[in-house]
């Protein structure tokens, strides 16, 4: 199991920010700022499938303000360090490319499946789900093909409630 590198708190007040690290440069770059956490982890989300996408592992620094409700702690709204979900080992392996020489309904009928595919991932990424596995990649695959787009939009909706978005 790979440890993360340590991550120095943002600059500035503190506030919501996910901080990713660029292991070429061996430095974190901010990646997602908000005074709110839901919108920090919604790009968080959609930022580890894209560089997942791409075959590169992923190590995020989730950075907020402490609880500063009761002062008891001792924060009082200071940089803390929050457990970001760490980047598994394995990814979800890419969709099957079209066949040579598919015609518009088959390439209609993939287009569809890929658009409730996105809907679902968007959907966990709302709920707080955005590290999946391999075999929740296939789970959400299999989904998309089985369902119809307004179940996929009610399920994903059922999702976002879940995750205190809707």
């Amino acid at each position: 199991m790979q440890k993360r590198p340590p991550c120095p708190p943002p600059p500035g007040a503190p506030r919501w920010v996910a901080m990713f690290h660029r292991p070429d440069q061996d430095s974190w770059t901010v990646g997602a700022e908000s005074p709110d956490q839901a919108p920090v982890l919604y790009a968080v989300g959609d930022m580890t499938q894209t560089v997942r996408a791409r075959g590169e592992e992923v190590t995020v620094a989730l950075w907020g303000p402490g609880d500063s409700s009761d002062g008891a702690d001792g924060t009082d709204g200071a940089w803390h360090l929050f457990d970001a979900p760490a980047a598994r080992e394995t990814a979800p392996a890419p969709a099957a490319p079209p066949a040579p020489g598919a015609g518009a309904p088959a390439k209609l009928a993939e287009r569809m499946t890929g658009r409730r595919h996105q809907v679902l991932l968007a959907g966990l990424s709302k709920a707080g789900l955005y590290d999946l596995s391999a075999e929740d990649g296939e789970a959400v695959r299999a989904m998309a093909e089985l369902l119809d787009e307004p179940t996929v939009r009610r399920v994903a909706h059922w999702l976002s409630v879940a995750g205190g978005q809707g």
